[in-house]
């Protein structure tokens, strides 16, 4: 009688992953660190000036390595990289989503914070901003949000 448990617990715990289920994505992992001397690799760009210094910060995906999400989706890691005059070029993040939008918040060194849209099945995205802090850009706020039947977005605090 004491395996009967066990047999309903191990059951319990091997069901097939529904539509719901979260799938895991593969992140890559950068062969530079953060504030580190590196070299944009080739690829599409999204240049953007992120500190209005009139000079863009290098921003590059490299498409075969995109996540296709649908028909119309794409979702990319976009590494972004900052010249200085007279200095290398430093890795200082990476952006992951597949349409970027530049905010008017700034965090350390006058860097714009910027927003990532990440697609997700079932007409549902994350919206990911960051935020420069200490020589790189990290994570500072994710909403989880769908779209509703007129094509705005509702979305909810996913407590990050």
């Amino acid at each position: 009688m004491r395996r009967l448990p066990c047999v309903l617990v191990l059951a319990a715990c091997t069901r097939q992953p529904s539509h719901t289920t979260p799938s895991l994505r593969a992140m890559p992992t950068p062969s530079v660190q953060v504030g580190m001397c590196a070299e944009p690799t080739a690829g599409d760009h999204a240049d953007r000036d992120l500190d209005d210094d009139g000079r863009p910060e290098i921003i590059v995906a490299d498409r075969a390595a995109c996540a296709r999400v649908g028909d119309d989706k794409q979702n990319c890691h976009w590494n972004v990289f900052k010249s200085q005059p007279g200095e290398c070029t430093r890795y200082i993040g990476t952006f992951d989503g597949g349409g970027l939008e530049t905010l008017p918040q700034k965090g350390d060194d006058n860097m714009s914070d910027v927003r990532a849209y990440w697609a997700q099945p079932g007409g549902r995205l994350l919206l990911q901003s960051y935020r420069f802090v200490r020589g790189g850009y990290q994570i500072s706020d994710v909403l989880q949000c769908k779209y509703a039947s007129d094509d705005r977005l509702e979305c909810a605090e996913t407590g990050r």
